[in-house]
């Protein structure tokens, strides 16, 4: 069987948006994953030591980066429709 050549107007999957969404959401999996990076004591944070509030902050970086992926994946898709420019 032989593939049909795509039409002129369909847009590459792999886009520069989504290589950086993905990013975004293999970062805190990356951080989370190299505990050696962060299997210390120092330095504390008000008493904290380093090993936890290092694993708390990455709970918040996260859903930065997690609520940044969605949003560029989204306004990519309604540029693919020709939607509005939000």
């Amino acid at each position: 069987m032989t593939q049909s050549a795509a039409p002129p107007d369909r847009r590459p999957v792999v886009t520069p948006t989504r290589v950086i969404a993905g990013v975004c959401l293999l970062a805190p999996f990356v951080a989370m994953l190299w505990v050696s990076s962060y299997a210390r004591v120092e330095p504390t944070l008000i008493g904290i030591p380093f090993f936890y509030w290092y694993q708390m902050a990455w709970v918040l970086l996260s859903t930065a980066l997690t609520m940044i992926a969605y949003k560029l994946v989204q306004r990519e898709q309604r540029a693919r429709k020709g939607g509005g420019s939000q």
